[in-house]
Protein backbone atom coordinates (compact mmCIF):
# COMPACT_ATOMS: atom_id res chain seq x y z
CA UNK A 1 0.00 0.00 0.00
CA UNK A 2 2.85 2.38 0.76
CA UNK A 3 4.12 1.75 -2.79
CA UNK A 4 0.94 3.36 -4.17
CA UNK A 5 1.65 6.45 -2.08
CA UNK A 6 5.18 6.75 -3.46
CA UNK A 7 4.05 6.12 -7.04
CA UNK A 8 1.38 8.80 -6.84
CA UNK A 9 3.88 11.20 -5.28
CA UNK A 10 6.20 10.79 -8.30
CA UNK A 11 3.21 11.50 -10.55
CA UNK A 12 2.40 14.70 -8.68
CA UNK A 13 6.03 15.85 -8.81
CA UNK A 14 6.25 15.14 -12.55
CA UNK A 15 3.01 17.00 -13.29
CA UNK A 16 4.14 19.91 -11.13
CA UNK A 17 7.23 20.30 -13.32
CA UNK A 18 5.05 19.87 -16.40
CA UNK A 19 2.87 22.75 -15.22
CA UNK A 20 6.02 24.83 -14.63
CA UNK A 21 7.10 24.23 -18.25
CA UNK A 22 3.64 25.03 -19.62
CA UNK A 23 3.42 28.16 -17.46
CA UNK A 24 6.73 29.38 -18.86
CA UNK A 25 5.43 28.80 -22.39
CA UNK A 26 2.26 30.76 -21.72
CA UNK A 27 4.15 33.61 -20.06
CA UNK A 28 6.31 33.92 -23.21
CA UNK A 29 3.45 33.89 -25.71
CA UNK A 30 4.46 37.42 -26.84
CA UNK A 31 8.25 37.04 -26.48
CA UNK A 32 10.13 37.68 -29.72
CA UNK A 33 11.29 34.43 -31.38
CA UNK A 34 10.56 32.37 -28.24
CA UNK A 35 10.56 28.60 -28.84
CA UNK A 36 8.13 26.61 -26.72
CA UNK A 37 9.37 23.77 -24.51
CA UNK A 38 7.90 20.37 -23.84
CA UNK A 39 8.38 17.99 -20.91
CA UNK A 40 9.04 14.35 -21.77
CA UNK A 41 8.23 11.67 -19.19
CA UNK A 42 9.89 8.31 -18.52
CA UNK A 43 8.69 5.45 -16.36
CA UNK A 44 10.79 4.43 -13.37
CA UNK A 45 12.20 0.99 -12.65
CA UNK A 46 9.89 -1.98 -12.21
CA UNK A 47 9.43 -4.34 -9.29
CA UNK A 48 9.19 -7.94 -10.50
CA UNK A 49 7.04 -10.23 -8.38
CA UNK A 50 7.16 -12.89 -11.08
CA UNK A 51 9.87 -12.57 -13.69
CA UNK A 52 9.00 -12.72 -17.37
CA UNK A 53 9.63 -16.30 -18.54
CA UNK A 54 9.81 -17.69 -15.00
CA UNK A 55 9.21 -21.44 -14.70
CA UNK A 56 5.70 -22.18 -13.45
CA UNK A 57 5.82 -25.99 -13.37
CA UNK A 58 8.22 -28.90 -13.21
CA UNK A 59 7.55 -29.58 -16.88
CA UNK A 60 9.16 -26.32 -17.94
CA UNK A 61 6.08 -24.14 -18.46
CA UNK A 62 6.93 -20.42 -18.44
CA UNK A 63 5.02 -17.34 -17.36
CA UNK A 64 4.27 -15.50 -20.63
CA UNK A 65 4.13 -12.05 -19.07
CA UNK A 66 5.30 -12.27 -15.48
CA UNK A 67 4.11 -9.76 -12.87
CA UNK A 68 5.92 -6.45 -13.00
CA UNK A 69 4.71 -3.36 -11.17
CA UNK A 70 6.04 0.03 -12.12
CA UNK A 71 7.32 2.40 -9.43
CA UNK A 72 6.20 5.69 -10.94
CA UNK A 73 7.26 8.37 -13.39
CA UNK A 74 10.02 10.88 -13.80
CA UNK A 75 10.81 13.84 -16.07
CA UNK A 76 13.14 12.50 -18.76
CA UNK A 77 13.90 15.84 -20.41
CA UNK A 78 12.56 19.29 -21.17
CA UNK A 79 13.35 20.07 -24.79
CA UNK A 80 12.83 23.01 -27.10
CA UNK A 81 10.59 22.80 -30.18
CA UNK A 82 12.22 24.90 -32.90
CA UNK A 83 9.34 25.40 -35.30
CA UNK A 84 9.04 28.73 -37.10
CA UNK A 85 7.04 31.45 -35.37
CA UNK A 86 4.84 33.87 -37.28
CA UNK A 87 6.58 36.96 -38.65
CA UNK A 88 5.07 40.30 -37.73
CA UNK A 89 5.68 43.63 -39.44
CA UNK A 90 7.16 46.37 -37.23
CA UNK A 91 8.18 49.12 -39.65
CA UNK A 92 11.61 49.37 -37.97
CA UNK A 93 14.48 49.10 -40.48
CA UNK A 94 16.72 47.31 -37.96
CA UNK A 95 14.17 44.62 -37.16
CA UNK A 96 15.07 41.39 -38.95
CA UNK A 97 13.22 38.06 -38.99
CA UNK A 98 14.86 34.79 -39.99
CA UNK A 99 12.60 32.77 -42.29
CA UNK A 100 13.94 29.25 -41.85
CA UNK A 101 16.88 27.83 -39.94
CA UNK A 102 19.77 29.75 -38.40
CA UNK A 103 20.76 32.08 -35.56
CA UNK A 104 22.21 35.55 -35.29
CA UNK A 105 25.48 35.81 -33.35
CA UNK A 106 26.15 38.44 -30.68
CA UNK A 107 29.24 39.04 -28.55
CA UNK A 108 28.69 38.94 -24.79
CA UNK A 109 30.67 41.29 -22.52
CA UNK A 110 32.78 38.35 -21.25
CA UNK A 111 33.90 37.49 -24.79
CA UNK A 112 31.63 34.51 -25.34
CA UNK A 113 29.45 34.19 -28.43
CA UNK A 114 25.70 33.84 -27.90
CA UNK A 115 23.08 32.88 -30.43
CA UNK A 116 19.60 34.29 -30.89
CA UNK A 117 16.60 34.35 -33.21
CA UNK A 118 15.61 37.76 -31.84
CA UNK A 119 16.39 40.20 -34.64
CA UNK A 120 15.36 43.42 -32.87
CA UNK A 121 18.57 45.37 -33.42
CA UNK A 122 19.55 48.99 -32.85
CA UNK A 123 22.65 51.18 -33.26
CA UNK A 124 24.75 52.32 -30.30
CA UNK A 125 26.54 55.63 -29.77
CA UNK A 126 29.30 54.55 -32.16
CA UNK A 127 26.90 53.55 -34.92
CA UNK A 128 27.51 49.81 -34.36
CA UNK A 129 24.59 47.42 -34.73
CA UNK A 130 23.72 45.88 -31.36
CA UNK A 131 20.88 43.90 -29.83
CA UNK A 132 18.47 45.33 -27.27
CA UNK A 133 21.00 44.73 -24.47
CA UNK A 134 23.81 46.52 -26.32
CA UNK A 135 25.69 43.35 -27.34
CA UNK A 136 27.50 43.70 -30.66
CA UNK A 137 26.22 41.83 -33.68
CA UNK A 138 28.85 39.42 -35.05
CA UNK A 139 30.22 40.18 -37.61
CA UNK A 140 29.99 43.77 -36.47
CA UNK A 141 28.54 46.34 -38.84
CA UNK A 142 28.84 50.12 -38.36
CA UNK A 143 26.25 52.49 -39.79
CA UNK A 144 27.74 55.96 -40.54
CA UNK A 145 25.83 58.92 -39.07
CA UNK A 146 25.12 60.33 -42.55
CA UNK A 147 23.71 57.04 -43.87
CA UNK A 148 20.14 56.96 -45.12
CA UNK A 149 17.83 54.36 -46.63
CA UNK A 150 19.33 51.40 -44.75
CA UNK A 151 18.57 48.19 -46.62
CA UNK A 152 19.09 44.57 -45.52
CA UNK A 153 18.62 41.97 -48.26
CA UNK A 154 17.36 38.42 -47.75
CA UNK A 155 20.98 37.28 -48.23
CA UNK A 156 22.18 39.48 -45.36
CA UNK A 157 23.83 42.26 -47.35
CA UNK A 158 23.54 45.56 -45.45
CA UNK A 159 23.72 48.72 -47.55
CA UNK A 160 22.79 52.39 -47.22
CA UNK A 161 22.86 55.61 -49.22
CA UNK A 162 25.84 57.79 -48.25
CA UNK A 163 26.34 61.07 -50.10
CA UNK A 164 23.81 59.90 -52.69
CA UNK A 165 25.83 56.72 -53.33
CA UNK A 166 24.59 53.24 -52.40
CA UNK A 167 27.34 51.73 -50.23
CA UNK A 168 27.64 48.22 -48.82
CA UNK A 169 28.25 48.37 -45.06
CA UNK A 170 28.73 44.66 -44.39
CA UNK A 171 27.08 41.25 -44.42
CA UNK A 172 25.04 39.47 -41.75
CA UNK A 173 25.78 35.76 -41.49
CA UNK A 174 23.87 33.02 -39.66
CA UNK A 175 25.00 30.08 -37.55
CA UNK A 176 23.58 26.58 -38.00
CA UNK A 177 23.60 23.71 -35.49
CA UNK A 178 23.16 19.99 -36.04
CA UNK A 179 21.15 19.73 -32.79
CA UNK A 180 19.42 23.04 -32.12
CA UNK A 181 17.55 21.56 -29.15
CA UNK A 182 20.94 21.03 -27.46
CA UNK A 183 21.63 24.77 -27.12
CA UNK A 184 21.71 26.10 -23.55
CA UNK A 185 19.18 28.84 -22.84
CA UNK A 186 20.60 31.67 -20.70
CA UNK A 187 17.67 34.09 -20.82
CA UNK A 188 17.29 37.40 -22.67
CA UNK A 189 16.45 35.39 -25.83
CA UNK A 190 20.04 34.10 -25.94
CA UNK A 191 21.52 30.61 -26.09
CA UNK A 192 25.01 29.14 -25.86
CA UNK A 193 26.74 26.36 -27.77
CA UNK A 194 27.12 23.05 -25.91
CA UNK A 195 28.80 19.73 -26.63
CA UNK A 196 25.50 18.15 -27.65
CA UNK A 197 24.44 21.03 -29.89
CA UNK A 198 27.54 20.54 -32.02
CA UNK A 199 29.84 23.27 -33.26
CA UNK A 200 28.19 26.09 -35.25
CA UNK A 201 28.48 26.28 -39.00
CA UNK A 202 28.50 29.88 -40.21
CA UNK A 203 26.87 30.61 -43.54
CA UNK A 204 25.32 33.37 -45.59
CA UNK A 205 21.52 33.53 -45.32
CA UNK A 206 19.62 31.38 -47.88
CA UNK A 207 22.70 29.17 -48.36
CA UNK A 208 23.46 25.65 -47.05
CA UNK A 209 19.92 25.16 -45.79
CA UNK A 210 19.73 28.38 -43.78
CA UNK A 211 16.78 30.75 -43.90
CA UNK A 212 16.55 34.15 -45.51
CA UNK A 213 16.28 37.50 -43.75
CA UNK A 214 13.22 39.73 -43.81
CA UNK A 215 13.77 43.39 -42.94
CA UNK A 216 11.05 45.34 -41.10
CA UNK A 217 9.74 42.14 -39.50
CA UNK A 218 10.26 40.17 -36.28
CA UNK A 219 9.61 36.49 -35.63
CA UNK A 220 6.99 35.91 -32.97
CA UNK A 221 6.70 33.19 -30.35
CA UNK A 222 5.74 29.73 -31.63
CA UNK A 223 3.50 29.12 -28.60
CA UNK A 224 -0.11 28.31 -29.56
CA UNK A 225 -2.17 29.79 -26.68
CA UNK A 226 -5.10 27.41 -27.18
CA UNK A 227 -2.89 24.33 -27.29
CA UNK A 228 -0.94 25.57 -24.25
CA UNK A 229 -4.08 26.10 -22.16
CA UNK A 230 -5.42 22.67 -23.22
CA UNK A 231 -2.16 21.02 -22.15
CA UNK A 232 -2.29 22.94 -18.86
CA UNK A 233 -5.79 21.61 -18.13
CA UNK A 234 -4.64 18.07 -18.95
CA UNK A 235 -1.69 18.43 -16.55
CA UNK A 236 -4.00 19.75 -13.84
CA UNK A 237 -6.31 16.76 -14.25
CA UNK A 238 -3.37 14.35 -14.08
CA UNK A 239 -2.18 16.06 -10.88
CA UNK A 240 -5.65 15.73 -9.36
CA UNK A 241 -5.85 12.04 -10.30
CA UNK A 242 -2.52 11.36 -8.57
CA UNK A 243 -3.69 13.22 -5.48
CA UNK A 244 -6.83 11.08 -5.55
CA UNK A 245 -4.66 7.95 -5.57
CA UNK A 246 -2.93 9.18 -2.42
CA UNK A 247 -6.29 9.86 -0.76
CA UNK A 248 -7.57 6.40 -1.71
CA UNK A 249 -4.43 4.68 -0.41
CA UNK A 250 -4.71 6.63 2.82
CA UNK A 251 -8.34 5.54 3.26
CA UNK A 252 -7.35 1.90 2.70
CA UNK A 253 -4.58 2.20 5.31
CA UNK A 254 -7.07 3.66 7.76
CA UNK A 255 -9.37 0.71 7.13
CA UNK A 256 -6.52 -1.69 7.94
CA UNK A 257 -5.70 0.23 11.13
CA UNK A 258 -9.30 -0.01 12.32
CA UNK A 259 -9.33 -3.82 12.16
CA UNK A 260 -9.79 -5.15 15.69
Amino acid sequence: MMTALRIAATGMQAQQMNVDVLSNNISNVNTTAYKRQKAAFTDLMYQSNIGVGALTSATGSQAPTGAQVGLGVNIGSVYRINTQGNVNETGNGLDIAIQGRGYFRVQLPDGRTAYTRDGSFQVNQDGQIVNKDGYLLDPNITVPPDATQLTISDRGIVSAKINEVITQLGEITLSMFVNEAGLENIGDNLALETEVSGAPTDTAPTENGSGGLLQYYLEGSNVDPIEAVTSLITAQRAYELNSRVIATADEMLNAVNQIR
